[in-house]
């Protein structure tokens, strides 16, 4: 062929140079692109998406040539923000286009300077929904094949909003399709309420079930007849329809469970699937009788199997045949280590026989004796759709828990039945009917008797076979049977987790594309086959021959196979195929979506924001949400928040206005003049879900006018003091400018208060104690540290204090007191005739102190003069002197100090009132002067015991090292009944083990514990001056009245006090109005619920004390340096309540045990009414509610026991001599079994030399009169008196533990009181009938109960799974 010109050959040198010169020429041009590119400006476009209010806040970025059409500027925001183009509209924002809410043409051809964008500005747009519609979600290349990572996901999948947020736009964070759009596989996933993925499992199941479906809609609801709301099928139908037809990703399955009677506490139940399966079809069959429909679940899922026994001799057959829903298989056979490989293997294993020999025999009715025989199951009848359980869940007989078995059991896509039909045991001549089916199948079928209403097997009755066809038919029938048993496999709904819990889905194969999906509640995705094969199980690792109780994995728990039958395997109804009554449902629900929609349209236009307003006339700060679409006005808005706020009587519409303000500063940031036809979302820069700011709603009287508050402004509030009346006045609002100066901004505040500048002394107070006075005129607020809300303080007065150094100035002083002042309001003491002498060193000579004005009366003289705090407090020192020095020479006298009695301490002591000048006034007094107090050493008294009767004896405290630091000054007081865990402040460290090891050594060991460690401190330091002498503090103290409910007759001051000062000077302001000396009352701070701690650091100060707390005055003798606060318990080793609450006791450090009981003889004997003596008693360890070591006589506190403030220690009576006297014997309380009798014997103590086990038993033998080598013995478990069924102890505690001493494992016996059970090994168990059982039962169940004691293992109580037929859980208790 001749090649034509154009064709011709071109040498290759020629070509080398033609393809060079054309590269060149396209470089060129690319170049001069780039060049042109670089010399355009460019856009900045800052798109906000206002679709939804979970991505407002989301801000895209573009920056993009001039000449840049608008069509291409849509794409990059499409492609951007993850939209389909032409789905959403872009409108303008704010600048000068703000005005115009007209969406931007798309398709136009104009460019993006020709619309209006501005170079070198940011431009702002809003993306918006087009023609009332969301914009469609784009759909990524990855996500439509097979491999994706999302699609091949059918594990639990993370919450809504659990996965990481990125910086990505189109993160999963922010995609709709996790909570509007609908999958892309077209299917609707269902909302799991809390925990009810294992009925989300089994609808979507039941949805995909087009025989179920179907049968389902033609079931026609009859609202005369039943309330909608109860009907399950109607619900159901609803849910249906509603997963056919929604465009939502999920819906709600609360209106089935509703349906069901269920309330919202059932969504936290989980449940099993295979039992909610049962249920649920239990509920649909009562629902559907008398209908089309009553004979469906039958249909679709009821198989039939003969349960039977064979005698081996005579060949003759009980049987009977039982119905099931589902095929129970065991995954593991009890007793093997081998899981069965396959389902096939396992339903092989469901009906192999076994065999009856031996002690099992059968007895055989014709051989008229018990014989050999073969038991076992035979399938008579496979239902349409196969339902296998895999029983995964277990019991675990030696842990004594549930667990599940993860193991591996494979299952096949297509199931072949027919192997599992025995025909030729049909034909067998020896084969007879029998009532007597012998043993039954342990209740692993379902085994209900056939129903009269199922099938057409007449011949079936009380469960006995009566069927007349010939042998012959049967056969064949069985035959046709076999041949078309094939079974597909469409759902697998499985199990992630453990016994304890865990999670359903669901996967589901369609008969409408054959293709797999996985249903995990609100996610549906596509699968694949090997997908379905991960869900065969097995466990990772050896886990024995049980898996863990929670090894957690994700397997197959049920399987639900349906028969390949051409002629019965039904399709999905297309909509024009559906009944009239669901094409009426299906628009009813189109509507009510469309509906909702809507109202989610206006929800995602509303604008809300908290609104306050100060009441015109109450006169308090109102707070609401006012909610507003972003199209009303600012008119409009106004109008909304005056009804909002109830302001209809207050003041006019009128002289109402919002503006902006910010709470938190308290800070009025602009005002809206001029903006009254802005619409609100303009207003408040779009529709947020949480704004910075908020509105105030001001009002203002009709004669005023509203000031204009201009961004960039700051709020003062400016309070005036007056040197004079040392008062600082309520705050003045002013406004400046941060760039004005000093001497402008003394110029505003004179015009504002009308006070001479020249004068004027400014204070700012930046943060808590910072006044810093401002001095340099020239310098702007913005220098001095100004913000958006200041607080200042100004004087103006010509007094020479202008002159003096600044923090020396009366101004600061007044300033400093006035930041630092705290108002408090204290409860005094209420009067009781029994304490009456007790406070005379403070009360009128009657003893009564009236009320409280009569108190502050008592110092005010006719002329009206004050009489100083000095004198007032010098007088009472040395009448304090006084009682010290009658103290002393009463000690003397009696010659035992543990002996002298609380009155002694007050007794013949005048009131200083009489000598006080009666112009004093206590009711308003003001201490700016030193405390002193003269001598105070001979304040120290040597009485220990606690001297008042506390109105609470039940109070108890914990160590306040217990607390946090910033409450380290309170003590813990509980002021219920129970005495709080942990609160005698003991480790368990202290005489225990130590103890013994410390005896044997013979080495003596001391806890030296600090003196801050004791939780109180000395009034005075070691000079004997007290710790305020150095601080001028201001107290002012008034009376108050409580509000109702605090207590009658009950007494209250509001003190003002500076926070600075010490607990022990507060504590002596009190002294007048509390009537008795500060060492003789306890102060006590009030938390919320009322709950008190008692403030014991006396050298601390008041500054974690804030305003308006409430303080308690209780009477009782306040703790000196070294010591304690002791709650004394009784220990009542035979009593139901062993622990009882005595006495608050006081024990010092260097004390002995001895001179602790001689100090608590008195109290013993006023207080509780026991007369005892000294060797009656003994003090022990008191851990919780268990006792511990004895103490000794000769134990001191602080050196042999470790002691601690709110310590706690039993007292118990002894019934004679104290046996224990070293610190090397070791007390237990022992208690005897008795088998025969079925009881327990009382406690009695066994002090032992030793720790030798021969010994206790010889001591035990010795008490009982059991020989010894008879005795065994066993530790008591759990907190004193470790109570336990007498129905358990035989077989459940340690009896006879292989050890010869007591202190080694599992014993572990180291200290005095350890509880041992112990019994004769000969004495034989009580054999009880049921029914002395069951009353045995109800009594120890009773008694136990009462102790508080649990004495077995009790998992947690799982709820039945039940459906109420009539709506009403509680019309059906008795079933609980």
């Amino acid at each position: 062929m001749v090649p034509s010109e154009e064709n011709q050959l071109v040498p290759k040198e020629d070509m080398f140079w033609s393809c060079r010169q054309s590269t060149l020429a396209e470089m060129k041009k690319k170049f001069a692109q780039v060049e042109s590119a670089a010399e355009e400006p460019r856009v900045l476009c800052i798109i906000q998406d206002t679709t939804n209010s979970k991505t407002v806040n989301e801000r895209v970025t573009l920056n993009v040539p001039a000449s840049t059409p608008l069509k291409k500027l849509f794409e990059d925001v499409a492609s951007k923000v993850g939209y389909v183009n032409g789905t959403f509209d872009l409108v303008w924002g704010n600048g000068d286009n703000v005005t115009d809410m007209t969406p931007i043409d798309q398709n136009s051809d104009k460019t993006i300077l020709d619309a209006g964008f501005e170079p070198g500005k940011k431009n702002f747009l809003h993306l918006t929904d087009k023609d009332g519609e969301q914009p469609h979600i784009m759909q990524e290349e990855s996500g439509t094949t097979e491999d994706s990572a999302q699609d091949r996901f059918i594990g639990p999948l993370p919450r809504e909003g659990s996965v990481g947020c990125t910086n990505d736009y189109v993160s999963q964070s922010y995609s709709y399709s996790s909570v509007l759009s609908k999958s892309e596989t077209g299917y609707v996933g269902l909302v799991n309420q809390a925990m009810t993925c294992y009925l989300n499992s089994l609808l979507q199941t039941l949805f995909m079930t087009p025989e179920f479906r179907n049968a389902l809609y033609k079931w026609e609801f009859e609202e005369s007849e039943e309330d909608p709301v109860t009907s399950i099928p109607y619900q159901l139908q609803r849910l249906f329809v509603l997963l056919q037809t929604s465009k939502k990703r999920a819906i709600e399955t609360t209106d089935v469970t509703r349906s069901f009677g269920w309330d919202s506490s059932e969504a936290w139940q989980q449940h099993d699937v295979q039992e909610l399966c049962r249920v649920m079809f239990d509920a649909l069959e009562q629902k559907w009788k008398q209908t089309e429909q009553a004979d469906l679940i039958n249909q679709l899922y009821q198989g039939k199997l003969k349960d039977y026994v064979r005698c081996l001799e005579c060949g003759y057959e009980g049987w009977r045949i039982d119905t099931y829903l589902d095929i129970p298989l065991v995954i593991r056979p009890y007793g093997s280590n081998q899981a069965f490989a396959s389902v096939e293997e396992a339903l092989h294993a469901f009906i192999q026989p076994e065999i009856l020999d031996g002690p099992n025999q059968y007895f055989c009715e014709r051989c008229k004796k018990k014989c050999d025989a073969r038991k076992g199951l035979r399938f008579l009848h496979f239902p349409y759709l196969l339902t296998l359980q895999l029983k995964r869940f277990d019991f675990d007989y030696t842990t004594m828990h549930r667990i599940k078995l993860n193991d591996r059991m494979t299952f096949p896509e297509e199931l072949d039945m027919s192997i599992f039909i025995d025909v030729e045991d049909e034909k067998s001549p020896q084969t007879e009917s029998c009532t007597d089916s012998g043993a039954e199948n342990e209740g692993s079928c379902h085994s209900d008797q056939m129903s009269n209403d199922f099938s057409n097997d007449d011949g079936v009755d009380e469960g006995i076979c009566l069927e007349s066809n010939s042998a012959a038919e049967r056969i064949a029938k069985v035959g046709s049977e076999k041949n078309s048993l094939l079974y597909e496999l469409f759902s697998v709904m499985v199990h992630s987790g453990s016994a304890a819990g865990g999670h359903y889905y669901a996967c589901i194969k369609s008969f409408s594309d054959d293709q797999w999906y996985s249903f995990n509640d609100q996610h549906v995705s596509k699968i694949t086959q090997e997908d379905i094969k991960k869900t065969y199980g097995g466990s990772s690792g050896s886990r024995g021959y049980y898996s863990s109780a929670f090894a957690s994995s994700t397997n197959a728990y049920m399987l639900i196979y349906r028969l390949k039958d051409p002629a019965r395997n039904a399709k999905f109804l297309e909509s024009h195929e559906y009944p009239d009554h669901i094409k009426q449902l299906v628009q009813k629900e189109r509507e009510l979506e469309e509906q909702e929609k809507r109202q989610r349209e206006i929800e995602r236009n509303t604008c809300k924001i908290k609104l306050f307003c100060m009441h015109p006339t109450k006169q308090i700060m109102m707070e609401n949400k006012l909610e507003v679409h972003k199209d009303r006005t600012l008119k409009e808005a106004v109008g909304i928040a005056y009804k909002l706020m109830d302001l209809e009587e207050a003041v006019p519409l009128d002289c109402c206005r919002l503006v902006k303000y910010d709470e938190f500063h308290d800070y009025l940031e602009r005002s809206y003049e001029g903006e009254e036809d802005t619409p609100m979302g303009l207003l408040l820069g779009g529709v947020k879900s949480t704004y910075m700011f908020d509105l105030l709603l001001e009002t203002r009287r009709p004669d005023q006018i509203f000031q204009c508050y201009k961004p960039g402004e700051v709020m003062v509030k400016v309070h005036v003091v007056d040197l004079k009346t040392e008062s600082v006045a309520p705050p003045i609002s002013v406004r400046a400018y941060l760039n004005q100066t000093v001497s402008e901004f003394k110029q505003l505040i004179s015009k504002a208060t009308h006070l001479p500048a020249e004068t004027m002394r400014v204070v700012l107070e930046r943060c808590y104690n910072d006044l810093r006075l401002l001095t340099v005129s020239s310098k702007t607020l913005k220098a001095e540290g100004f913000f958006r809300s200041n607080k200042v303080f100004i004087e103006s007065s010509e007094s020479l204090d202008r002159h003096v150094a600044y923090t020396d100035s009366h101004l600061w002083k007044l300033l400093d007191r006035h930041a630092n002042t705290i108002r408090l309001y204290v409860s005094l003491p209420e009067q009781s005739p029994g304490s009456q002498f007790r406070r005379s060193i403070y009360q009128k000579p009657s003893g009564d102190l009236g009320n409280l004005d009569e108190a502050c009366e008592r110092v005010k003289g006719p002329a009206g003069n004050m009489k100083s705090v000095e004198a007032i407090l010098e007088e009472s020192t040395e009448k304090l002197k006084s009682l010290s020095l009658q103290q002393q020479q009463q000690e003397g006298d009696n010659g035992d100090s543990s002996k002298s009695t609380e009155a002694s301490d007050f007794e013949n002591i005048e009131s200083p009132s009489n000598e006080i000048d009666s112009s004093a006034s206590v009711e308003n007094r003001e201490l700016e002067n030193q405390i002193q107090i003269s001598d105070p050493e001979n304040l120290q008294s040597e009485e220990r015991s606690d001297s008042d009767v506390n109105n609470d004896r039940s109070t108890s405290s914990v160590d306040s090292d217990i607390l946090s630091s910033s409450h380290s000054s309170d003590t813990l007081c509980n002021v219920d009944n129970a005495p709080i865990p942990l609160a005698n402040g003991l480790d368990s460290h202290s005489i225990t083990s130590s103890r013994r090891s410390k005896a044997n050594q013979g080495k003596k060991e001391t806890w030296d514990t600090a003196e801050e460690d004791s939780g109180t401190d000395s009034e005075y330091d070691e000079s004997g001056k007290s710790r305020g002498e150095t601080q001028y503090m201001y107290f002012k103290s008034e009376p108050y009245t409580a509000d109702e409910g605090s207590g009658e007759g009950q007494k209250w001051l509001m003190v003002h006090v500076d926070k600075r000062i010490t607990l022990s000077a507060f504590k002596q302001q009190l002294e007048p109005f509390v009537g008795v000396p500060s060492s003789h009352f306890k102060v006590f701070r009030v938390y919320a619920s009322n709950q008190e701690f008692e403030s014991v650091r006396l050298n601390e100060t008041l500054s974690s004390f804030s305003d308006d707390n409430k303080i308690t005055i209780r009477l009782g003798r306040a703790l000196k340096k070294g010591e304690y606060r002791v709650k004394v318990y009784q220990l009542l080793v035979n009593e139901p309540e062993p622990c009882k609450f005595l006495l608050d006791a006081v024990f010092a450090k260097g004390m002995t045990v001895r001179q602790s009981k001689e100090e608590l003889l008195p109290q013993l004997r006023e207080q509780c009414g026991l007369d005892l003596t000294i060797d009656r008693f003994r003090l022990r360890k008191k851990t919780w509610k268990n006792p511990g070591t004895v103490f000794l006589d000769y134990h001191i506190y602080e050196e042999d026991i470790n002691i601690s403030s709110n310590w706690e220690v039993f007292l118990e009576i002894l019934d004679g001599v104290e046996k224990m006297k070293s610190m090397s014997q070791l007390a237990v309380l022992s208690r005897r079994w008795r088998p025969s009798e079925m009881k327990l014997d009382s406690f009695q103590e066994v002090v032992l030399e030793s720790s030798s086990v021969e010994e206790l038993k010889e001591k035990l033998s010795e008490l009982s009169g059991i020989p010894l080598e008879n005795i065994e013995f066993a530790k008591g478990r759990g907190t004193f008196p470790c109570d336990i069924s007498v129905l358990e102890i035989h077989q459940d505690l340690d009896w006879n533990p292989k050890v010869s001493t007591l202190n080694v494992w599992p014993l572990y016996i180291c200290d005095d009181g350890a509880v041992i059970f112990y019994r004769d090994k000969t004495e034989e168990l009580m054999e009880l009938t049921d029914e002395q059982r069951n009353e045995l039962m109800k009594k120890e169940s009773s008694r136990l109960q009462k102790t508080g004691h649990r004495v077995t293992y009790s998992p947690r109580k799982e709820k039945a799974l039940k459906i109420y037929l009539d709506g009403a859980p509680n019309k059906d208790l008795t079933q609980d």
